[in-house]
């Protein structure tokens, strides 16, 4: 396995480098073939090492393997590998950026036919790129090679967000990103600072080992700034406006970076760290509330939005925070679970979007859709069952994933469910909305727009099925205790990965019949709300529509997160760089710069005012420099002695 595991990555690196430097003399089908192919190569590759892992690992034991390649940071203070593990965690993430990876690759071969044959290489280079370094950041045996990862992500965001880097208002989103996700990787690169002052290592398995060598102090601290980190990559409050902005970027992307890459980052990053959290009970705490918090805000402002792909931002920003809820209460295989879950419908629900504006000729105001059933079978039936299955709807995937969450929650506090409850039902009206106004109802687009309406070729409705299918039957790896004993399949198989945190957390437990109200009175509710959503909309024409207001508008407007953000920072930032651009720099250092040359200049004309060619000019300069020689060359005693013998 060791021997292999390199290959992992290294297949989209290739992938990268090949379209890359090729694509303006490969044909768009051989770009797609070898961008596509890439990441089914680390796909399968994954699926072996997967099946290595399983197969390695004893009852209730750790199967875990460490590849070192060289060494990328050695001193005599701490050696740093270029190293990558292979164990039950990496594994599982390993299948879902691969595997999720390589349908939208597919997906994209269809939806981004229409680019020139150049920008057609120049996105799947970056596509490769972006999972060449989400693999990166999952596989790295250490803080720094995750950090190496991590800002990769971050990278390839920037460069996929502003693909179509002519538009202006996509380069900002873009920058958006690239600048919010540097606030939240400082610290993390503080914490990895930290550690190395500490430990002497950032080493996973040195670090876990030793971390009775660290204080109650740091421990804390540490924590913080890792969360810092993943709040920047994973959208949490206050880092979170870069990802509804992220909608830029072509559909596919959207659902790369919000379903198999990039906001899933934060999530790893935690899970992989479990110890050094379940030590740090304050940081748990302050992770559970700002991943609750993050939750339902983001939850409120996906009702008033009426853009597809805004709607389906806000929904990830939502979900997000439930994985972080998850990790805050202890529920580490719980946010895994949801991180896996939320893959399969939150792709499958970017794509299905994408498939919608593909035939609405980049529509994506829903306000201008309806009746899209009629025209998109196959978009229809999938993407009702992701809406299904994001609802929580059993026995759809979300459900089981969504629940364990909450159960967890209400095991810690009872407040953390009842919150989580009320978000839940937010996000089953604002996704049956959002289903509602594009597929049921009468057509509200153009005539032109309706004529031209079609399903999806079969390299976006395949990918759509797939998903759809793991949608439905993917949480059944995760079945609860309450149902069949002994069934939750990902529990035992991450149970030896969090271990440690298991002994050190107090075990917290709901009896079954506890589990079964909790369970029906929620899906009760979130049918009521289905329910409710579905008939309130289903009859929406956009006739005599009134502006929002009061609250309505608030959420409509997103809270008026980003005016605060620019009245508050850019604003002030922007006026302190135009200060520093037009009175510093230019008034300042290049007033300075350009003020002795022009002293020169002004100086030499008017020395060669003395070249006059009058001798009688030239005879009384040399009598004067005479004088002035004499009284250079005679001190000022001389000249007193001088005067006194001549009188």
């Amino acid at each position: 396995m060791s021997k292999i595991a390199f290959l992992v990555p290294l297949f989209p690196l290739l992938g990268f480098l090949i379209n890359g430097l090729g694509r303006k003399s490969l044909s768009k089908s051989a770009i797609g073939i070898i961008g596509s192919g890439a990441i089914l190569l680390s796909f399968l590759t994954s699926c072996y090492l997967f099946t290595q892992v399983a197969a390695g690992a004893g009852e209730g034991q750790r199967f875990e393997t460490v590849v070192t390649l060289f060494n990328f940071i050695s001193v005599d203070a701490f050696t740093i590998p270029f190293a990558f593990q292979v164990d039950q965690l990496s594994v599982l993430f390993l299948l879902i950026i691969t595997g999720i990876g390589f349908l939208i690759h597919l997906y994209s071969t269809a939806y981004m036919k229409d680019e020139t044959a150049d920008h057609f290489g120049r996105y799947f280079a970056y596509l490769n790129l972006f999972v060449f370094s989400m693999l990166l950041l999952v596989m790295g045996a250490n803080y720094v090679i995750m950090f190496i990862g991590w800002e990769g992500v971050g990278l390839c965001s920037y460069l996929l967000i502003g693909y179509w880097f002519k538009n202006n208002d996509y380069n900002y989103a873009a920058k958006k990103a690239f600048i919010m996700n540097r606030i939240g990787d400082l610290g993390f690169l503080l914490a990895v600072f930290w550690l190395l002052f500490r430990l002497g290592t950032v080493n996973y398995g040195d670090v876990f080992a030793n971390v009775d060598k660290l204080t109650a102090a740091d421990i804390t601290g540490i924590t913080t700034l890792l969360f810092i980190g993943a709040m920047g990559k994973s959208a949490q409050i206050p880092l979170y406006t870069w990802l509804p902005d992220a909608m830029a970027g072509p559909t596919p992307v959207s659902a790369l970076i919000h379903a198999a890459t990039m906001v899933t980052a934060g999530i790893y990053m935690i899970a992989r760290s479990n110890i050094l959290y379940t030590l740090a009970p304050a940081t748990q705490t302050l992770v559970a509330v700002i991943g609750l918090a993050t939750a339902v805000f983001a939850a409120t402002i996906a009702l008033k939005q009426n853009d597809i792909k805004k709607v389906l931002a806000y929904s990830t920003v939502s979900q997000l925070g439930y994985m972080f809820l998850g990790l805050g209460v202890g529920a580490y295989t719980g946010a895994v679970f949801h991180v896996m879950t939320h893959a399969f419908f939150k792709a499958l629900l970017f794509l299905g979007a994408g498939s919608v504006i593909h035939a609405m000729h980049h529509e994506q105001d829903i306000r201008k859709m309806g009746n899209l059933k009629k025209y998109m079978p196959v978009t229809h039936i999938t993407f009702l069952l992701a809406c299904l299955a994001i609802a929580g709807i059993p026995p759809f995937s979300g459900f089981f994933s969504k629940d364990e969450i909450l159960a967890a929650a209400f095991a810690v506090n009872p407040l953390y469910y009842y919150l989580g409850v009320a978000g839940a039902l937010m996000t089953a009206f604002y996704m049956f909305r959002l289903y509602t106004m594009t597929f049921l109802g009468n057509f509200r687009g153009t005539q032109e727009q309706e004529h031209h309406l079609h399903e999806s070729s079969s390299a976006m409705t395949i990918p759509l099925v797939v998903l759809a299918v793991l949608s439905v039957v993917g949480g059944f790896i995760g079945i609860p205790e309450a149902f069949v004993a002994d069934s939750h399949w990902l529990e035992h198989f991450l149970a030896p990965v969090f271990a440690e945190s298991a002994k050190l957390s107090e075990a917290h437990h709901l009896s079954h019949s506890q589990e079964y109200i909790m369970m029906g009175t929620a899906t009760l509710l979130i049918l009521g709300v289905i329910v409710y959503a579905v008939n309130r909309f289903k009859k929406y024409t956009g006739e005599n529509e009134q502006e929002e207001q009061g609250l309505g508008k608030v959420l409509a407007n997103k809270w008026y997160i980003d005016e605060l953000y620019n009245a508050v920072i850019v604003n002030p930032l922007n006026a302190i760089a135009g200060f520093c651009k037009n009175v510093v720099e230019k008034s300042g250092i290049d007033g300075a710069v350009n003020g002795v040359g022009k002293l020169v200049a002004y100086g030499s004309r008017q020395l060669r005012l003395v070249q006059s060619g009058q001798v009688s000019s030239y005879v009384l300069i040399m009598v004067l420099s005479m004088v002035v020689f004499f009284l250079i060359w005679f001190n000022d005693a001389t000249i007193i002695r001088f005067f006194n013998k001549l009188f």
